[in-house]
């Protein structure tokens, strides 16, 4: 059976108001930043989906993921009982993203109404001033690192950020050092991780929900559990490709060292992430297309960006590769403040190995950012 897909604007009210409608059994949604310039999308999907969401593209092309409307209910079931409860979320990301719509599901489960920005672009100040308006006593919202370091650095944003009852991250890796500031700040932090493809955020500090469930097989981030995607609308290969069905219940791939929750039979999506999981907490160390062959030996931007980031004035680095006629591809260093590269190799270098010393550091004005606030890679890597 089919349902019809409506297609709108990604504005908060448009957004909550067609997601209602969705989640109670009308047509699926695709909020779209650009609807005139977007791609053509199908007049129909599976009576299955009730939401459509286009990934960032952060990584490369972007992908339009389907999900149920039982897989948005159980995310938002998963983060109420990890939070200690419902309350009121206050909206500073874009709705078109599932770091948004959650956002907006939250709400509509927790019956309470969204807190929204005012703005297209992220303001510290236009955030301060909703944070004025909550009228429940738990308060939310959910955050990129980006947008984190840019309130901490607002003077009078520190009693406001104080007052959450917890302040989800995610979106991308959080650099260890502005994760330490905002603790000592006492921020009630939590990391959040996930993608589109898993209702957003399913892990939180490492820990996953109740019905999550997580493993690692060769090196790779594997998550089962209610909250998963249908697939990829209209891309039935790349479906294949990251989800699959495993009714082995195989031991050698869940063992207590690189498994979680149990039972590792059911559905799975392939993550790209690399990572453990040690005493039941999952650690993402990189991607698997962000490691490149330098010289011969395997080196992963994303360990390089890590102890970057960690570095002084250095939080908002990104870590890109370039061609290099002799090494065939290195790191290089994309940052907004001036640095000498020799102390920057050195420290990656003691930490990972000469071969990960990056070849350069390149200093721009800003950093460029997708709509999401994540870093665009493809923008920086055509610098």
């Amino acid at each position: 059976m089919l349902r019809a897909l409506a297609v709108v604007d990604d504005s908060a009210d448009v957004v909550f108001a067609a997601l209602k409608v969705a989640l109670d059994g009308g047509p699926a949604v695709l909020p779209l930043a650009d609807i005139a310039g977007g791609r053509a999308a199908p007049r129909t999907v599976s009576s299955r989906v009730a939401l459509v969401v286009q990934s960032s593209g952060s990584t490369g092309a972007p992908k339009r993921v389907a999900l149920s409307a039982e897989a948005l209910l159980a995310s938002a079931a998963g983060s109420a009982e990890a939070l200690g409860g419902q309350g009121q979320w206050l909206l500073a990301l874009p709705a078109h993203y599932i770091a948004g719509i959650n956002v907006l599901v939250r709400s509509m489960v927790a019956g309470t109404e969204p807190i929204v920005m005012a703005g297209s672009h992220f303001d510290p100040l236009a955030f301060l001033e909703a944070a004025t308006q909550f009228q429940h006593p738990m308060r939310f919202t959910s955050l990129v690192p980006a947008q984190l370091a840019a309130l901490i650095a607002t003077d009078e944003a520190l009693e406001t950020l104080r007052s959450f009852n917890r302040i989800l991250v995610g979106g991308q890796s959080t650099p260890q050092r502005l994760l330490a500031q905002a603790l000592e700040l006492g921020l009630n932090i939590t990391r959040s991780y996930g993608s589109s493809e898993t209702s957003g955020g399913c892990v939180y500090d490492g820990i996953p929900f109740t019905e999550t469930t997580m493993r690692i097989v060769d090196g790779e981030v594997e998550l089962g559990g209610p909250t998963l995607a249908e697939g990829y609308l209209g891309d039935d290969e790349l479906t294949t490709k990251h989800f699959y069905t495993d009714d082995s219940n195989s031991a050698d791939v869940a063992d207590d060292s690189n498994s979680a929750n149990a039972d590792t039979s059911g559905r799975w999506y392939r993550t790209s992430d690399v990572g453990s999981i040690v005493d039941g907490v999952l650690s993402v160390t990189g991607r698997l297309d962000d490691v490149i062959i330098s010289g011969g030996v395997k080196v992963s931007l994303g360990a390089i960006e890590r102890v970057v980031t960690s570095l002084p004035g250095l939080e908002d680095a990104v870590v890109v590769a370039r061609t290099h006629e002799r090494w065939g591809e290195v790191p290089v260093v994309v940052c907004t403040a001036s640095v000498v590269l020799e102390e920057v190799r050195a420290v990656v270098g003691d930490l990972l190995g000469p071969e990960a010393r990056p070849a350069e550091v390149i200093v721009v004005d800003s950093i460029p950012l997708l709509p999401s606030g994540k870093p665009d890679r493809q923008a920086l890597c055509s610098r």
